[in-house]
């Protein structure tokens, strides 16, 4: 149940009309790699199962499906090409691993959907579900801060050195690669400050990126973003942006949601 034929600017309003008004983003990744036996001890964290057991990452993906998850997270939020070459990779294997969490995700909603063909096929639901609903994969985009694995994706303080030009050239050729590789949108996440925001923002338009984006910023006090900058100012560079369908929240304390998404509304 593709949207290959949806303009992007209303990719996210005609999925959630088909979902029921509301959608359900699949669970933590990584929390669940490690419970099916991954190590992730590496600056890499998730994206190391891209080189080692892709396998996982499937199986992980299909047992969110089974559960009830409308959209898929790839496995990149912390896959760079920088990072892929510190490991000793070519430029070209670091961009075939990029696909390859995209592809992984599409694979496991087409195994997903055949299952459900199976089970409506023989009358066994055998307590699963088996309604083929709609399902995105949204490729995840970590920030430079996920990449330095320093704990400044939770501070949003990457130093005067660091500019919008060096952000937008850190994730050119990942937002170039991800957006090519047949995901249904791009997850920009955890989002700690102004400045990534609006290199995101820039580059979405600057390379013409033909798929819609999401941006998930974090908050620490529920008004701003982790680095300090006000969620409001942070939310209305993602408006700004005629590629960006949605805006939210991720890695943020519960009880500061619900004022944050109201806050959010105002933008």
């Amino acid at each position: 149940m593709g949207f290959g034929s949806v303009e992007p600017s209303s990719l996210m309003s005609e999925f959630l009309q088909q979902s029921g008004g509301y959608a359900v983003i699949d669970g933590g990744l990584a929390t669940e790699l490690e419970r099916h036996g991954a190590d992730l001890n590496d600056p890499l964290w998730s994206a190391k199962c891209l080189i080692s057991s892709s396998h996982l990452i499937r199986r992980v993906h299909l047992d969110y499906l089974e559960a009830g998850a409308d959209i898929m997270i790839t496995a990149s939020y912390q896959a760079t090409i920088q990072g892929f070459e510190a490991k000793g990779l070519s430029r070209e294997e670091s961009e075939a691993l990029l696909k390859r969490s995209v592809k992984i995700a599409c694979e496991a909603r087409d195994i997903y959907y055949d299952r459900c063909t199976e089970r409506s096929c023989d009358g066994k639901g055998n307590g699963k579900i088996i309604r083929q609903r709609p399902i995105l994969v949204a490729a995840s985009v970590g920030s430079y801060g996920a990449y330095l694995a320093d704990g400044s994706e939770y501070s949003g303080n990457y130093g005067d050195a660091v500019t919008l030009e060096t952000l937008k050239d850190f994730h050119r050729r990942r937002v170039q690669v991800l957006s090519e590789a047949g995901a249904d949108l791009i997850a920009f996440e955890t989002v700690p400050n102004k400045l990534e925001a609006q290199a995101y923002a820039e580059l979405l338009e600057e390379e013409d990126i033909k798929i819609p984006a999401w941006f998930s910023f974090n908050s620490k006090d529920g008004v701003n973003v982790v680095s300090g900058d006000s969620m409001l100012d942070c939310a209305s560079v993602a408006d700004s942006c005629e590629k960006v369908v949605a805006v939210g929240i991720n890695c943020t304390p519960p009880r500061f949601i619900h004022g944050l998404i109201l806050s959010i509304q105002k933008v």
